[in-house]
């Protein structure tokens, strides 16, 4: 089972740009995502081509009832045999995954950096992703990664701090002295 949904993030220069987020249920997972200044139906279709490609399609996909999930888009989820569920009008709890995801984003990184441009918000969110995906614990995953890691004993060394998503988040891990 996925997620998709679109958030908006305003520029300096106050032009509105729309992320596109696919994810994965089983371990939250962000499969896919791209940036844009204007959504098309062409272009939601093709994000999810990119996002599963050949037979990994999910078997469900939940989404909410954007009018930028046109008609292209659906003949897409068709096409890749993935049965899709729309939620209720006005219900983002009923898509909790994907909308608590959007939160954290724009919690843990967003609400603290100005967004330049298009190329400068795809290079933020990749990093955040890769900070999400392998060093942020979720209580959804028994205090675990997405991406699982092992457990570091005292004798590896001592803790430092990584600095990640331009110091923002400091993942910690042993160093042999």
């Amino acid at each position: 089972m996925a997620s998709v949904d679109f958030f908006t993030v305003p520029t300096a220069t106050f032009r509105i740009l729309y992320v596109f987020v696919v994810l994965s249920h089983g371990r939250r997972r962000i499969v896919h995502f791209n940036v844009t200044e204007s959504p098309s139906s062409a272009w939601t279709a093709r994000q999810l081509i990119e996002a599963f490609p050949r037979d990994y399609a999910p078997r469900y996909l939940v989404r909410d009832r954007d009018k930028t999930y046109g008609l292209e888009f659906q003949r897409t989820i068709f096409n890749i045999w993935t049965e899709e569920i729309r939620i209720s009008p006005h219900s983002p709890w009923q898509n909790p995954y994907v909308e608590r995801l959007i939160g954290s984003i724009r919690r843990e990184c967003l609400d603290h950096m100005i967004v330049f441009n298009e190329n400068h918000l795809w290079k933020v969110l990749r990093e955040y992703f890769r900070y999400y995906t392998e060093s942020r614990t979720h209580l959804g995953l028994d205090k675990d990664c997405p991406e699982p890691r092992p457990v570091e004993p005292a004798e590896m060394g001592q803790i430092v701090a990584i600095p990640q998503v331009g110091g923002l988040h400091h993942p910690y891990t042993r160093v042999a002295a």
